[in-house]
Parts: structure tokens; C-alpha cells; sequence
């Protein structure tokens, strides 16, 4: 697809607001479901997927935001991994609906920042977007940040939740140059997250004798 088709292709922020307000016929107006947003979005699916499974990270849920986002953003990653080009969910999930009242408020608290990130994201480097290998490395990363994001560490909902957030967006508009800034985050997060696991677990050994 070339970059003047892509240009009228729906912004990210455009996607949010769209699945926050649209009704269409025979649909539950209240919800949209998830198959919806797989069978709407085709191979645009994997990101904005990923974009709604960070919707508790700035909208905390009771179970806390890691244990539903987290194995949301895991699936998905995984299937890249597997060399999928659309998403495939369980039945389960692909019959879970969301309330649009909560889309709408994740939109309102988001869109003004997706529309001053969408002036600096284009199609470009779409390579590492659309090469398989690079597939299926962005695959991992995902994974990887999934995992993360539903490990029990305080104070890291909301920045690994923009993570992937920026992940999404680079894998909706297609730009590899953000993508390959994600995948410099990711490592740097992991590395950080790391070290600070090893060193909290050697002040425990210390402390406990």
C-alpha cells in the first residue's frame, strides 16, 4: 500500500473515537465486541487490539491493570510470533464485549496526546512493519512487555501501559522508525526491571541472613 492510500486511512486517534461513537445497525449500541474489532480491522487488528488492552493502565479496573491487559498483549504477541498477519481470539474473549462509556472515557483522557504524537508518526521504514521477521520480532517485544506489564511491580503500570500504547500506534500507522524506538525502550525497561529484581533480591538475601 503506498503512502498516499495510507494517509487516508484512518488516524489512531480517528480508530478510538470511532469505536467509542459508531452504531451499527443490528450491533449492541452499548458494547463492542472484540471479534468486531478483529473482523472491522483485518491486519490493522493486531494494533488496535493492543491499543485496547492498554485502556486500564489509564483507566484502573478493580483487578488492577496487568492482569487484564497483560495476557491481552501477550496473545498478541505471541500470534506475530507465530507468523499470524491477523489476530485470532478463544471464544471466550472473541464473544467479550466493551462497554463504549468506557472507550469513550479512554478516548477523552488519551486522544489530545494520540493527535500531538499522530504529527510526528507516518508510514515509513514500513519494513520493519510489515517484514515477516520483523513480524515476528515485534511479536516479542510484545510479549515481552505483556509478561511485564502483568508481573506484580509497583509503579509500572502506567509507563510500560504507554509502552505499549506507543507500540500500538506504530504498528497502526506503520512507522518503523517508532517501532525501532519501542524496541530501544523495551530492552532498556527490561535491563532496568532486571537489575533492579537482582539487586532487591540480593538486599532480601542480605537482610534475611
Amino acid at each position: 500500500m503506498s503512502a498516499t492510500a495510507a494517509a487516508r486511512e484512518p488516524s489512531t486517534s480517528q480508530l478510538l473515537e470511532a469505536l467509542a461513537d459508531e452504531r451499527p445497525e443490528g450491533a449492541d449500541h452499548d458494547r463492542i465486541g472484540l471479534e468486531e474489532i478483529v473482523q472491522r480491522f483485518g491486519r490493522r487488528g493486531f494494533g488496535v487490539l493492543t491499543l485496547i488492552a492498554t485502556l486500564p493502565a489509564f483507566l484502573p479496573l478493580p483487578a488492577g491493570a496487568g492482569a487484564v491487559s497483560g495476557p491481552l498483549v501477550a496473545l498478541m504477541g505471541l500470534q506475530m510470533m507465530l507468523g499470524l498477519r491477523r489476530p485470532w481470539l478463544p471464544g471466550r474473549l472473541r464473544r467479550h464485549g466493551i462497554p463504549r462509556q468506557r472507550i469513550r472515557r479512554f478516548s477523552a483522557r488519551i486522544g489530545p496526546w494520540l493527535r500531538r504524537i499522530e504529527r510526528l508518526v507516518r508510514p515509513r521504514a514500513e519494513g520493519l512493519t510489515r517484514h515477516l521477521a520483523c513480524h515476528v520480532l515485534n511479536g516479542l517485544m510484545l510479549l515481552l512487555l505483556g509478561i511485564l506489564i502483568a508481573l506484580p511491580i509497583p509503579l509500572t503500570n502506567y509507563p510500560l501501559g504507554l509502552l505499549i500504547l506507543l507500540c500500538a500506534v506504530a504498528l497502526i500507522e506503520r512507522d518503523g522508525v517508532l517501532l525501532a524506538l519501542c524496541w530501544l525502550a523495551t530492552l532498556a525497561v527490561a535491563g532496568f526491571l532486571g537489575l533492579a529484581g537482582g539487586g532487591a533480591l540480593a538486599w532480601a538475601r542480605t537482610i534475611l541472613g
